[in-house]
């Protein structure tokens, strides 16, 4: 079992970047695949990005490609989002999710995972 715990939301104006960590408890990190989903109001929990268990391979929503990128560092075990070029529409609750998967494997749906962070507010304002 994992524990995740997100942080570096915030309010920032579009245009901006930031930064959101997602902490893993447990010495089996390395052996899950992870992603960031997010959750405007009054909308339904969306993909945004997810990364392999080896970190050679990612995916990304068509709405954030080429502005996010998703990455890991096993040493921390923590995954990071990296948003730039925010826009008032990323405003959103940002989950982290994890499951176990190894090699290339991506997840890209809600379903397919299993363990979940509280979510951290991130708010663009125009």
């Amino acid at each position: 079992q994992v524990q995740l715990v997100e942080s570096g939301g915030g309010l920032v104006q579009a245009g901006d970047s930031l930064r959101l960590s997602c902490a893993a408890s447990g010495r089996t990190f390395g052996t899950y695949a992870m992603a960031w989903f997010r959750q405007a109001p009054g909308k339904e929990r969306e993909f945004a990005a997810a990364i392999s268990q080896s970190g050679g391979n990612s995916a990304y929503a068509d709405s954030v490609k080429g502005r996010f990128t998703i990455s890991r560092d096993s040493a921390k075990n923590t995954v990071y989002l990296q948003m730039n070029s925010l826009k008032p529409e990323d405003t959103a609750v940002y989950y982290c999710a994890a499951n176990r998967a190894l090699g290339y494997v991506v997840y890209t749906t809600l379903g397919q995972y299993n363990y979940w962070g509280q979510g951290t507010q991130v708010t663009v304002s125009s």
